[in-house]
């Protein structure tokens, strides 16, 4: 009998209207957890194509019962070291393909019921917003901070790298705003940055976000995670 679930053209992947938004499909896998398949998500809030992947990856995961596993990162670190053309690309752009990249933009947030604009201030030093991911996961908080932190610099069009943006971003996740201010200016949430953004230029990464299932397979980019529900299909299968 043929399927009858309509496919993200996108992504090739079954969709399910929930919300007047396409979802992944999540099947039932009775995996056990010593068996399930690592997935990393090294992120930073300042792409709007990691917004994109970011409102998708937790149902990739849960689909194929991996762990998901963040790694909140600085991507101008990763960029300074091993992918500088991106810099070259915004001083000297190809208009027709810049021009089709914010339509490209546009199609995938209607597509994701996502609200992208442009931020006055961009590129945007995304440091202490990326630091306060580690003091949101020590919360168990992670996820909704995370989102709040996309929310804000790409729909509401906030310069996230102001105090008073994240205090108010943290409070809205019910973290404590002058405890999270003190801790993403000391030195340990600082070095966890760092050593998270060094980890996935060694490992081969060049931009966000840049996904691994099992350590050593990596993907990039919004537009692969139909790859990676594939890998973590193939992996379920073995």
């Amino acid at each position: 009998m043929r399927n009858s679930r309509p496919i993200d053209i996108k992504t090739g992947i079954e969709l399910a209207a929930v919300a007047g938004s396409p979802r992944l499909k999540v099947v039932r896998t009775g995996v056990r957890e010593g068996q399930m398949t690592k997935l990393e998500f090294f992120y930073d809030c300042s792409s709007p194509w990691t917004y994109l992947a970011f409102h998708r990856i937790e149902e990739v995961a849960a689909g194929a019962g991996a762990q998901l596993i963040w790694r909140p990162i600085l991507v101008g670190g990763v960029f300074n070291a091993v992918n500088q053309s991106v810099y070259d690309q915004r001083r000297n752009p190809v208009f027709p393909k810049l021009s089709y990249a914010i339509k490209d933009l546009q199609d995938w947030a209607r597509l994701y019921g996502l609200r992208i604009g442009q931020p006055a201030v961009f590129p945007v030093n995304s440091a202490k917003a990326m630091r306060g991911a580690f003091v949101a996961e020590e919360r168990r908080c992670l996820p909704a901070y995370t989102r709040r932190v996309f929310e804000a610099y790409w729909g509401d069009l906030l310069d996230i790298s102001q105090d008073e943006v994240l205090a108010a971003i943290v409070s809205q996740v019910g973290l404590d705003p002058a405890d999270f201010l003190e801790k993403i200016a000391s030195p340990p949430y600082k070095e966890r940055l760092r050593s998270n953004t060094d980890e996935l230029i060694a490992r081969g990464g060049f931009g966000s976000p840049t996904i691994f299932v099992d350590t050593e397979d990596m993907y990039f980019g919004n537009d692969r995670l139909v790859l990676v529900a594939d890998a973590l299909e193939r992996k379920l299968a073995r």
